[in-house]
């Protein structure tokens, strides 16, 4: 039986489903993941393929650089979607998720850029950058 995974933003006008596993999700500390999320932003990799959105007319994107987009709900204001450019995935709020999602943290990115507020102390993998 194939793994199945469904999610949704706050207010349920946009809903998901991914066919099979959820790739292991890191956490960003860059500025721009914690000035969209309010505080770092935990995301798991699907391949596009496997990701099917109701409501994606909801769904408003937010070009954050050249390379990325960035996706959210435009009623509740719910991050989504991390969407970089040229890839054959996409990047999924892990808080979007229903339980259980059957996957773990595996590291943390962009550490160098991450708030003065908080510590980081799981013992997970940290990256400088990406």
């Amino acid at each position: 039986m194939e793994e199945k995974h469904s999610g949704s933003c706050l207010c349920g006008s946009v809903r998901f489903t991914v066919r099979g596993a959820i790739g292991a999700p890191d956490a960003c500390h860059c500025t721009g993941c914690r000035k969209q999320s309010g505080h770092f932003f935990a995301s798991g990799n699907v391949p596009r393929a496997s990701l099917a959105v109701t409501g994606s007319e909801q769904v408003t994107w937010y070009p954050s650089s050249p390379k990325v987009r960035r996706g959210f709900c435009c009623r509740c204001g719910s991050s989504l979607f991390w969407d970089p450019a040229g890839y054959d995935w996409i990047a999924i709020a892990m808080g979007a998720f229903d339980a259980p999602t059957h996957t773990h943290l595996e590291r943390h990115v962009f550490v160098s850029e991450k708030g003065d507020y908080y510590e980081i102390a799981d013992g997970l993998p940290q990256k400088a950058q990406f």
